[in-house]
């Protein structure tokens, strides 16, 4: 069912991906972009009671993809997945901008993290199931796109958002966002007929992770000499079954120490914005919103994914005769985000000292942190689908995401609690991430990798 790319050449249906994945990024990172300004100027909240909200919210959108995942890889599959709990997002939407109070935010935000959450991990998933054996060199392509369409939408919504917020109001701010998550759902819908559709694998179906552990923990007593801990498994599930298994779970470990890339890049969107309210917004001769200056990072990554593909990354393999491998690339990545962060902390001390420094400043940590990104948030979800087990696509790539929600809870406690202060707060993410950079390096060199693709037919 659907139409297969040739060996050379992207599928049609593409397009009605990558045309829903632009227009529902406009819609939740133009809502996302004023949610920490809207907190503290119109409901009222305290800087770090708005810092953990805003991560709170975006933790959660990074747990219900585990939701969307089981539901999707056991029940309705990805395109019935992403059809229904799209209306549920729009749903969402609608109830931030009719219902401007801390109710209507809290309900409003809880539909969108389902419906957001919800979506993400088969929208991904369903990009890789276009293609096969025969086509899946064409895959880093088609995530480099996809990757390009997000950041296509979040530019264009970071900049208009939230200079729509001041002028019309939080109603119209909130509700532009709503308006093209609904032309996102109708754009996915008229490709329907060119889909290829992977079934889910159903009660009776291939098994998935967690029923495999669950047997390995209760029989460990039967587990032979020389046997790893899943190894029992073979006495219920297929040696296919549980060698998916283990994919799963080695795949799982190298991503958990990325929590801390997560725990400092969505900070462009709160301890980052409130850095730039500190700051002088008038750049040669224009005055931007404290909020308008994330959208450097949308911009940024549009330039550098082209940049990195053709230049970097080829002239690091021809110099140094390194294969800059997906592991290696997001290694690299993680020693950058915490450079980052060490210069966001040295812009942030003579702002402690109440003097009045250029918000153009910012561009050099934000081409740091976007460097960062390219290198590991692309390569991580082409990693994670490339790594998975049919049965497990869109679960493997719900773990991905889990990674973000565990760093916006770092950040969403540390503000919370508000141990760290001023430059102190940005040098203590710093530390945190150059330490386990050091980690993800140890995990990524003792992995070994397998693809898992569709059997071409």
């Amino acid at each position: 069912m659907g139409t297969v790319a040739t060996q050379d050449k992207l599928p049609p249906q593409i397009k009605y991906i990558i045309g829903n994945e632009a227009a529902e990024r406009f819609s939740f990172y133009g809502m996302r972009s004023i949610l920490t300004v809207f907190m503290i100027n119109q409901l009222m909240f305290v800087a770090a009671d708005a810092k953990a909200t805003y991560h709170l919210f975006v933790s959660a959108c990074y747990l219900t993809p585990l939701l969307g995942a089981y539901i999707s890889d056991r029940f309705w599959g990805k395109y019935k997945t992403i059809m229904y709990i799209s209306l549920l997002y729009c749903v969402g939407h609608g109830v931030l901008a009719m219902w401007e109070t801390k109710q209507g935010l809290y309900a409003g935000l809880a539909l969108i993290a389902l419906g957001a959450g919800g979506i993400k991990p088969c929208v991904s998933a369903h990009v890789g199931d276009q293609f096969n054996e025969k086509n899946k060199h064409l895959v880093k392509g088609v995530f480099d796109i996809f990757y390009f369409s997000i950041n296509f939408g979040s530019f264009f919504s970071t900049l208009m958002i939230p200079w729509v917020l001041p002028r019309y109001g939080s109603g119209w701010a909130f509700g532009i966002p709503g308006i093209l998550m609904a032309i996102a759902t109708f754009v996915f819908w008229l490709g329907r007929k060119q889909y290829v559709i992977v079934p889910p694998t159903g009660k009776t179906g291939d098994v998935g992770l967690m029923p495999i552990v669950f047997y390995a923990m209760k029989n460990q007593a039967k587990r032979k000499t020389g046997e790893s801990y899943l190894d029992v498994a073979k006495n219920k599930y297929t040696e296919e079954q549980v060698a998916g298994a283990k994919a799963a779970i080695n795949i799982f470990k190298v991503f958990a120490s990325c929590t801390a890339f997560w725990a400092l890049f969505d900070q462009h969107g709160s301890s980052w914005v409130l850095q730039a309210q500190q700051m002088d917004l008038n750049v040669l001769g224009i005055q931007f919103e404290a909020s308008q200056i994330s959208a450097l990072n949308p911009i940024m990554v549009m330039l550098l994914i082209p940049f990195f593909a053709y230049v970097v990354n080829p002239l690091i393999e021809k110099v140094f005769k390194i294969k800059m491998t997906p592991l290696r690339r997001m290694s690299l990545g993680m020693i950058l985000a915490a450079f980052s962060f060490v210069f966001v902390g040295i812009l942030q001390i003579p702002l402690d000292q109440g003097q009045k420094i250029s918000v153009a400043w910012q561009f050099i940590p934000y081409l740091i942190i976007t460097m960062s990104e390219v290198l590991i948030s692309i390569t991580g979800l082409e990693f994670a689908y490339s790594q998975a087990p049919r049965s497990m696509k869109s679960t493997i790539m719900s773990f991905w995401f889990l990674t973000i929600f565990a760093g916006n809870l770092i950040t969403a406690y540390v503000s919370k609690i508000n141990v760290f202060e001023g430059a102190t707060f940005f040098f203590f993410f710093a530390a945190l991430m150059g330490v386990l950079s050091l980690v993800f390096v140890f995990m990524a060199s003792r992995y070994k990798v397998r693809d898992y693709y569709e059997k071409a037919t």
